[in-house]
């Protein structure tokens, strides 16, 4: 652990790597080709880089971090449905679900009535979990439990929760100064905390994937994000975290080279790495300015 960080510290520096990728991952939906010859020759985007609903939810979780020292759903989903701005991208199904609270509905029932019932198993409580385990990272079993709760305000289904409690944890775990760390051991140590689903069995098999494998390949056995799962996501994210600890650029070219839903997984990406390596100035300064709501609180 980093004696001299804050747990307020320690998440604001994760939503940092987080918003930063986000904001840099957003601006690679453009044509094939000119996708490949950007990666390709590491050609950073032109500022400002917007951020997603990626960011915007993060902030909110790390507003009321800040505020409460723990997850307080209520105030949680306040804040969500309070700044929600379908200007930045959020699903459909997210859409609804905040406009029917925002409206006055009773947010508990508008989430467990979601998905007939079985609730979203989507990646968008995975992508805001990194700044929650970086401030609750000298407590690993208190990560899970607030990982969880934390999920469950949006996304119930049990993959949703595995994959907001893998994010959560790694992020953690990267705030520890332990040393030197294979891939390998790195998701090994993360695998512990992370129930059964197959976000977990995902996660297995990128501990076991061979170091020098090729960002595609890894993406096409662990998944890219396409299906917008956190089955689907938070694997392949977490690896391409794992191979890039302590270069916080190599790991956004990584997450951003094969990632279908590339804002989500270097916004996942960024806020494990940011933990181990400084975010470059020249990026920071690309993003947008995070609103004046989150910079008060």
């Amino acid at each position: 652990m980093h004696p001299s960080n804050s747990s307020s510290e320690r998440a604001l520096r994760s939503l940092c790597g987080l918003s930063v990728g986000d904001a840099f991952g957003e601006q690679f939906f453009v044509p094939e080709d000119q996708f490949a010859v950007t990666v390709h020759q590491r050609i950073l985007p032109s500022a400002p880089w917007h951020y997603t609903d990626d960011s915007e939810m993060s902030m909110s979780l790390v507003a009321i971090l800040r505020s409460y020292g723990e997850v307080q759903p209520d105030e949680l989903v306040n804040s969500f449905a309070q700044h929600f701005d379908p200007s930045r991208g959020y699903g459909p199904s997210m859409q609804r679900v905040l406009r029917q609270i925002r409206e006055g509905e009773p947010w508990r029932g508008v989430i467990s009535s979601a998905f007939a019932g079985q609730g979203s198993y989507g990646n968008g409580s995975a992508m805001r979990a990194g700044p929650l385990g970086a401030y609750f990272a000298d407590d690993l079993p208190r990560v899970v439990t607030q990982a969880e709760l934390a999920s469950r305000t949006t996304h119930t289904h049990p993959e949703a929760v595995a994959g907001a409690i893998a994010v959560a944890v790694a992020a953690a775990i990267a705030c520890q100064d332990s040393g030197p760390v294979s891939p390998a051991a790195w998701l090994k140590s993360v695998l512990t905390w992370v129930p059964s689903s197959e976000v977990r069995s995902r996660l297995e098999r990128a501990s076991a994937l061979p170091e020098q494998m090729h960002t595609d390949t890894a993406a096409a056995i662990l998944g890219n994000g396409s299906q917008l799962s956190a089955q689907d996501t938070v694997p392949f994210a977490l690896w391409c975290a794992a191979r890039h600890l302590g270069d916080f650029e190599e790991a956004m070219w990584a997450g951003v080279m094969a990632g279908e839903d590339r804002d989500t997984i270097c916004a996942i990406v960024g806020s494990v790495v940011a933990m181990t390596a400084d975010v470059p100035v020249r990026w920071l300064e690309a993003r947008e300015a995070l609103p004046q709501w989150f910079s008060m609180t």
